[in-house]
């Protein structure tokens, strides 16, 4: 017997717009059509750019997914993808679907990453985005205790370049957790994110153990600006703390013979060679030690900055993101007492 599909005028997808025809009646229309196995294959199409290489990578043919995005423009009634000679790409209203759909994946792969920890709370995976001075001040620690209680859980820790809260990845959902540094209040447009204060940081001048400098004591900081630095880029919470510096004692920036966020390429040629840097505070006495660096006496009149954890507001956190949060706030809390401690006894 045939099967008698209703068709349903799809809306103009040129005409945002103009009002929906209808009303879509989700418990008896929608509910039941779509399937998650349609939303990957739009995903798919979505991220290839035409029904061929979707197909390809499925490993379907392409008549399968025309049909399959057919039949998804027809349950909601608009078109989804602008159709060319050169491909497909997602119409207005396909990209509200994308951006809605994308949640629903990522819940659903949250929730079997929960029940593979509830019946195994040894094993996991979290994927962390941080700052490389974040990564050499306080992650060892914490990594090495969280690894030592649970072995089996799987760590990605991927660089993020810039302190500013745009984070992309953390908002398309790459990433479970971010630790950033702010300098400023956040704005409105940050309202879907959640920012716990971990601790403030400051910056301090370092050198070489055997630079000159480093034997010296109560160094000004105009007797530096002819020095060669090593800083990050002047949009980084580094650059910008050491030019509010300078300015606040009434210089110009210092001669910078070198910009990177490569931390230990900071670190390696500030030991070696007649370069001066900047690093956090947070970076123990016995890692600048390691580094063969050694802090100067210099009076770096920069204000603090804060050392925050950053989740989405609307997503639920796995077992392992709070457990590894939980690892992350013990100890930042013993840091941060540790340094008010010094600073009493100074």
């Amino acid at each position: 017997m045939a099967i008698r599909r209703k068709v349903i005028p799809l809306q103009d997808a040129a005409s945002p717009g103009v009002s929906m025809a209808r009303k879509i009646d989700w418990e008896s229309h929608i509910g039941r059509r779509i399937k998650l196995r349609d939303l990957h294959v739009f995903f798919t199409v979505a991220q290839r750019g035409s029904m061929a290489k979707a197909a390809a990578h499925l490993g379907v043919s392409q008549p399968a997914v025309s049909e399959v995005i057919g039949d998804l423009e027809h349950a909601v009634g608009v078109r989804l993808l602008d159709r060319s000679s050169h491909g497909v790409e997602p119409t207005t209203y396909g990209l509200a679907l994308l951006k809605r759909s994308a949640v629903v994946f990522d819940e659903l792969k949250q929730s079997v990453r929960d029940i593979e920890f509830l019946s195994d709370p040894t094993v996991g995976e979290l994927r962390i985005g941080c700052a490389e001075s974040i990564v050499a001040a306080i992650l060892p620690p914490v990594i090495q205790r969280f690894a030592q209680q649970y072995p089996r859980v799987v760590l990605h820790v991927h660089r993020l370049a810039t302190p500013m809260l745009e984070l992309p990845e953390l908002r398309e959902r790459r990433l479970d957790l971010v630790l950033a540094r702010i300098v400023r209040p956040l704005a409105n447009e940050n309202d879907d994110l959640h920012v716990e204060v971990l601790f403030e940081d400051r910056l301090v001048v370092a050198a070489g153990v055997h630079n000159p400098w480093a034997r010296r004591r109560n160094i000004g900081l105009a007797e530096l600006v002819n020095e060669p630095w090593i800083l990050t880029p002047p949009d980084s919470w580094t650059g910008m703390m050491v030019a509010e510096a300078f300015r606040a004692r009434g210089l110009d920036m210092p001669r910078v013979a070198m910009t990177t966020f490569c931390f230990n390429l900071r670190t390696s040629l500030a030991a070696t060679g007649p370069f001066i840097t900047a690093v956090p505070s947070s970076i123990q006495p016995l890692d600048l030690n390691r580094f063969l660096l050694k802090v100067l006496t210099v009076d770096l009149p920069a204000g603090p900055c804060s050392v925050v954890a950053v989740t989405l507001k609307n997503r639920m956190l796995s077992p392992v993101a709070q457990l590894f949060i939980d690892h992350v706030r013990a100890f930042t809390t013993s840091m941060a007492a540790g340094f008010e401690a010094e600073q009493q006894s100074a």
